[in-house]
């Protein structure tokens, strides 16, 4: 599949977005300076004010641009459920510094809302044929598996190195995808190891 480019990332105001990226993930929020982002993107420092004003609003634009992608990169899920064509961690893959400068220093709550939202979707969508009843809400469980996908980017090096791939590569895709599938098509607990599971957690909550 084919992804289309979003018609602002051919702008002026996109390439000092991207640069903002680099620049802010590079050195995080609070060391980034205005005069550093313009000097990355190669533009003036007007140039810069002219089209977000503060770093405050450029910040926003950066997690906007990323909430963009992920829902497109959902939308292409939804297509094609196998993921043929589709690495995310090669379109995410530029943003990794500074997505986990936004996780790790706190200011990525709307990113990581956005993900909640739309994995909450597909859960209640999986609820439907499930075998037993589910223990916790869908969003919770959305929530946890939120955390658990976006750690991989905060410690993607260690991914790699644990995988013996680069997951931007065609290969490194295909591995990752290959033990998701053998993550969540094998649970590591039983239906019945689950309920007693369940009957201690209980037990523990009313001790």
């Amino acid at each position: 599949m084919t992804t289309v480019p979003d018609p602002e990332d051919l702008t002026a105001r996109a390439r000092i977005r991207d640069a903002a990226m680099r620049h802010i993930g590079e050195h995080g929020f609070e060391r980034a300076t205005i005069r550093g982002i313009a000097e990355t993107a190669g533009v003036s420092l007007g140039l810069v004010r002219h089209h977000f004003g503060s770093k405050q609003a450029l910040r926003e634009a950066c997690d906007e641009h990323l909430m963009k992608t992920i829902r497109r990169l959902n939308r292409q899920a939804a297509d094609d459920p196998y993921g043929a064509g589709l690495n995310p961690a090669a379109v995410m893959g530029p943003y990794q510094p500074y997505l986990a400068r936004a996780l790790t220093e706190g200011w990525a709550a709307p990113l990581f809302d956005e993900m909640v939202d739309l994995g909450e979707g597909w859960i209640v969508e999986a609820d439907k044929s499930r075998p037993d009843p589910p223990d916790v809400d869908a969003r919770s469980r959305s929530t946890m598996i939120a955390a658990m996908a976006l750690s991989a980017t905060v410690l993607r090096q260690h991914v790699e190195r644990g995988l013996g791939v680069d997951l931007t590569s065609p290969e490194g895709q295909v591995k990752l995808m290959r033990v998701l599938v053998d993550l969540y098509s094998h649970p590591l607990l039983s239906l019945e190891e689950a309920a007693e599971a369940r009957k201690a957690l209980d037990r523990g909550a009313t001790a």
